[in-house]
């Protein structure tokens, strides 16, 4: 009888235990699930932040450099009509190089006001824009970090999608940035990025890709984390590609990486065409 009893309360515990830690592992589980989505809100806040900030930037910038610009573009183009530059090949040349210069700075300020007059929500995501003329601005805004990388576009006849431009374009910055940091970290003697574009059942497909070192296949699974990283500690949140991911995400499309590593590695997103209503 003591024996049977004894029996009795053993399976009684083990079932109890067995309950017990089926439960813990349920709220491990359910755990780390909330720590991920707010690791994730977190994230989206600070970019957000961020976003916010360089807008603000941006806006004083585009009063405190955009007048003195348009006023040495035009004392260029007056110098430039002097008869005694006229017959000086080197003074042509010379101010040719500056006003170029001008204009460079001209095409950043102009890409700036993207960020500076954008306004959050509203039909934001619903305004057709042309994607390559948003694909040069960002190559404008990554033009310190893409030197000495040669950069090939191909892109169809027509671009023109429907999206958040401003985010999209902030999208091509970080994609443009991490294959320009890991082709200057890789040494390759032929840097190169490849951007590419194609109509694929009223999305527009784009591809970037470079032929740096690849990334790491145990990495791969994990380059859309937040807050995961392979830079040196300060060099990076490890946000920018979990942002990226999002905003795609939230145009109907999505993010895709794909690599093999110490060869090359490409990022592809789709976007939905501008006469595609859907």
């Amino acid at each position: 009888m003591i024996s049977l009893t004894i029996a009795v309360y053993n399976e009684r515990w083990r079932w109890l235990s067995f309950n017990l830690k089926r439960e813990i592992q349920e709220k491990n589980v359910a755990l780390h699930k909330t720590n991920q989505a707010l690791a994730e809100i977190k994230g989206h806040m600070m970019q957000q932040e961020k976003m916010a900030a360089l807008g603000t930037l941006s806006a004083g910038l585009l009063h405190e450099v955009n007048n003195p610009v348009n006023y040495s573009l035009m004392a260029l183009n007056m110098s430039l009509m002097d008869a005694a530059v006229v017959r000086s090949p080197d003074l042509q040349e010379s101010l040719g190089d500056a006003k170029e210069g001008m204009q460079r700075v001209q095409n950043i300020v102009s890409d700036l006001k993207t960020f500076a007059y954008q306004k959050p929500g509203g039909d934001s995501m619903g305004r057709i824009f042309l994607f390559e003329k948003a694909l040069q601005s960002a190559l404008r805004l990554t033009g310190f970090e893409l030197k000495g990388i040669a950069v090939t576009v191909d892109m169809p006849m027509d671009t023109h999608v429907r999206g958040d431009e401003p985010a999209l374009i902030g999208v091509l910055i970080n994609l443009l940035g991490n294959a320009a940091l890991a082709l200057h970290k890789s040494g390759v003697t032929a840097p190169r990025i490849e951007v590419r574009a194609q109509h694929l059942a009223e999305r527009l497909e784009v591809t970037v890709r470079d032929n740096g070192t690849g990334i790491l296949p145990e990495h791969l699974e994990r380059v859309f984390e937040p807050f995961f990283t392979t830079r040196e500690v300060g060099k990076g949140l490890g946000l920018g590609l979990s942002v990226s991911y999002a905003i795609v995400q939230r145009h109907g499309g999505s993010l895709r990486v794909s690599s093999a590593y110490g060869v090359w590695t490409e990022f592809a997103l789709d976007l939905g065409l501008a006469n595609n209503v859907t």
